[in-house]
């Protein structure tokens, strides 16, 4: 049976696999510090900070979903496969509605007082 710190230590392994290995990880991470600046730069409320962490975990929960998708289908046979393809665009078209909502959560958020300030 496994403990908590056994499931946590194979999470953690996951999520540096994922950082090692995946550029658009990196990316979102990149974007999240950059966004984390911003809103510390305008002085942000608690709520806010909340939902604007909240949409950042969602993309990158997301795209490692995506990719653990992606993994999982490869290791499964790398023919084409119209099921396979349709698993994997499925899958990244639900990373790309998770980003656009967050850009759209972040001008929200972020725009007027930048806007503000110049």
């Amino acid at each position: 049976m496994r403990t908590f710190l056994q499931s946590a230590r194979y999470a953690a392994e996951g999520i540096a696999h994922a950082i090692r290995t995946q550029r658009h990880i990196r990316f979102h991470l990149s974007a999240t510090v950059l966004v984390c600046m911003a809103a510390a730069w305008v002085g942000l409320s608690p709520l806010e900070w909340a939902v604007l962490l909240m949409m950042c975990a969602v993309v990158i929960s997301l795209e490692m979903i995506n990719t653990a998708i992606e993994l999982a289908i490869d290791r499964i046979g790398l023919e084409r496969h119209p099921l396979a393809k349709a698993a994997k665009d499925v899958a990244a078209g639900a990373v790309l509605l998770a980003v656009l909502f967050a850009i759209v959560v972040g001008i929200l958020l972020l725009g007027p007082p930048i806007w503000q300030r110049f």
